[in-house]
């Protein structure tokens, strides 16, 4: 079983997409891709929504998303939302691998 994490940053005047545009180009993404236990992180920009940016995170279970909260970087993501002041939106859904 893996958990996906989805998170909404919306902000103001492009603020989010801005936000998305500096955790890559900072190497923030690239870093948390690397990290033990992280399946998958990728951002979504909704078509309907220009103010929005949507994160979807997979990872193998709930220690290596525990292990990630405790990362120095969780302290970066939370400066640059802070710096694009953006709100934040969250939902954890579990994947069951299937079964016959």
């Amino acid at each position: 079983m893996s958990l996906i994490i989805h998170i909404y940053y919306t902000g103001q005047n492009g603020s989010a997409r801005k936000f998305a545009e500096e955790m890559t180009t900072s190497g923030i993404v690239d870093r948390v891709r690397q990290e033990e236990g992280n399946l998958s992180y990728r951002y979504f920009f909704p078509a309907d929504d220009p103010e929005t940016v949507l994160l979807i995170d997979e990872w193998e279970n709930q220690a290596a998303l525990d292990c990630h909260h405790r990362s120095e970087m969780m302290q970066e993501i939370a400066t640059l939302r802070t710096k694009y002041r953006l709100r934040m939106k969250v939902e954890q859904m579990e994947r069951q691998e299937n079964r016959l």
